[in-house]
């Protein structure tokens, strides 16, 4: 089977809702950074650096209790878009339920702990000016009823998320976004506690977003009425399900704040700093592969439950190249002009900033073809292997970090070192899924993998002429950036994705000149 031209009516329209959604969640991801850019900088100013320090460090003792309800939300995400895939409404809503039931088990365990520990904690350790201790335990209080109201909503939002309902998904975001710059308008205007008021404002907001997501989850979803499951059979398989999964989501954290440590033990806080800097970096690239798969993998979920291999490997096939592409228009033009862009961002920047950073933007690119395979493998739920195996290779790069580093290695090994082990993950994972669902891997290489490279190859070619053609300015980067942009879109269509892929993007464009023009004639 060729996967890479299969393709009827079902997958045109399949992929134009993964694209349309893929919109929605980048509109919603500009707006939101754009906010919070604004809302940092005037909530610093409004709160002063002692008490905005407070805050931030009150709160990070709860949130980092998220690892439990980041576990379960991928959880739930997944067997209720199997469920929607089959059919099964009966057992579509016992998931939800069940679900939910364990999701207010989780709320109950953070708020013991919280309570007691984190309480301690905040209350004997940490450095927090003696005026402003009873004000730093009030902002304590409000950050754990904030954290319960969001364990609360992530069934909710994992409901639309399987439904591929993300309008909702970006307006509800967009609304809680607004209402942060409300809080930063008044944050100027009321003369009380300006930290207290902050805290309290939060929480309100919080509650807000969960009353949304549950009124419309409600109204739109039957199985969304929740009512007290005991289906052990079914406990055990999610109980299993988030275990596993939770094995693999400590280790991505143990992989990332493990480069953190080790530089810092070998090379102090300025290092740390630089490595801080190309993490948001990062992070902030990465962000629209993650929107894209939260687009595509209710799909991969769906076609894996109803057994339609065929289309659920073409789509494997397509999300790949698109996650890849959607990537690397960016990385591209940042990954040659870092230094230009962080002069004009940071105007002083640690050494090593440029290097940490083109580095960890490879790290991202490897990722981004990875995260559909990922999806796959989370699709037939057989993760107790995928997920024993990726945190061993994760852990792996603190030993092999500090080695390199014993031996008078430069601090930029270790992000090496996180690229060879990306790399190995990402080769795992074709093994595995080779082994769970018999994944056609040289199709995957010729049909996915080669016209990726032939691309990046291509695309690079004339923007790296003219960077080192042209000395270092704002022009250049003007003309490098969009140059290289164009470069990989023009390249992208021609070679990177098939005819019946064009078609759908004529379509789609062709569809949208029609609708404005019938807008126009109608005026």
């Amino acid at each position: 089977m060729d996967y890479y031209y299969l393709y009827d009516y079902e997958m045109s329209s399949n992929t134009t809702r993964i694209a349309k959604n893929t919109l929605m969640l980048y509109f919603r991801q500009i707006l939101i950074m754009l906010v919070s850019l604004y809302t940092v900088r005037v909530v610093l100013e409004t709160l002063g650096a002692e008490d905005y320090g407070i805050y931030n460090v009150v709160a990070g003792v709860v949130t980092m209790f998220g690892f439990l309800s980041g576990s379960m939300a991928g959880a739930t995400q997944r067997y209720l878009s199997f469920e929607l895939g089959r059919g099964d409404f009966d057992r579509l809503k016992k998931t939800f339920n069940l679900s939910f039931t364990i999701y207010i088990i989780i709320a109950i365990l953070v708020l013991v702990l919280a309570e007691t520990i984190g309480l301690w904690f905040i209350s004997n350790k940490l450095m927090i000016p003696a005026e402003r201790k009873n004000t730093a335990l009030w902002i304590y209080q409000f950050s754990v009823i904030s954290f319960i109201f969001t364990t609360l909503t992530t069934p909710y939002m994992a409901a639309i998320i399987a439904h591929e309902n993300m309008n909702i998904y970006a307006y509800v975001s967009i609304i809680e976004a607004l209402l942060k710059l409300v809080i930063v308008f008044l944050l100027q205007f009321i003369t009380v506690d300006k930290l207290w008021l902050y805290g309290i404002m939060i929480c309100i907001v919080t509650f807000i977003n969960t009353a949304i997501y549950r009124t419309i989850c409600l109204v739109k979803f039957k199985e969304c009425k929740f009512k007290l499951s005991y289906d052990i059979a079914l406990f055990m398989e999610l109980f299993s399900y988030i275990a596993f999964n939770l094995i693999a989501n400590i280790s991505d954290i143990f992989k990332k704040q493990g480069i953190n440590i080790i530089l810092n033990i070998f090379f102090g806080p300025v290092i740390n700093a630089a490595q801080g800097i190309a993490t948001q970096a990062s992070n902030a690239i990465g962000i629209f592969s993650n929107n894209f798969m939260i687009a595509v993998r209710p799909q991969i979920i769906k076609k894996y439950a109803t057994s339609r291999k065929e289309e659920m490997l073409s789509l494997v096939f397509r999300s790949t190249k698109g996650a890849y592409f959607l990537i690397y228009v960016f990385v591209l033009p940042l990954f040659l002009e870092m230094p230009q862009i962080l002069s004009l961002w940071l105007k002083n920047f640690p050494e090593y900033t440029v290097l940490f950073t083109r580095l960890i933007l490879m790290e991202v690119i490897i990722n981004s073809i990875a995260s559909p395979l990922m999806g796959l493998v989370h699709a037939t739920g057989r993760i107790k292997t995928y997920s024993i195996i990726l945190a061993v290779i994760r852990v792996l790069n603190f030993p092999l970090s500090w080695l390199f580093l014993s031996l008078d290695a430069p601090a930029y090994s270790v992000f090496v070192i996180l690229i060879c082990t990306t790399i190995m993950e990402f080769i795992f994972r074709i093994v595995l899924v080779n082994k769970i669902i018999d994944f056609p891997v040289l199709g995957f290489l010729q049909e996915v993998i080669l016209p990726i490279t032939i691309v990046s190859i291509i695309s690079t070619i004339m923007p790296l002429v003219l960077y080192f053609i042209l000395w270092q300015s704002i022009l250049r980067l003007f003309i490098v950036g969009s140059l290289s942009i164009l470069s990989v879109s023009v390249w992208t269509y021609l070679i990177g994705i098939n005819r019946p892929e064009r078609e759908i993007i004529k379509t789609m464009f062709l569809n949208k000149i029609r609708a404005k023009n019938k807008v126009k004639s109608s005026l």
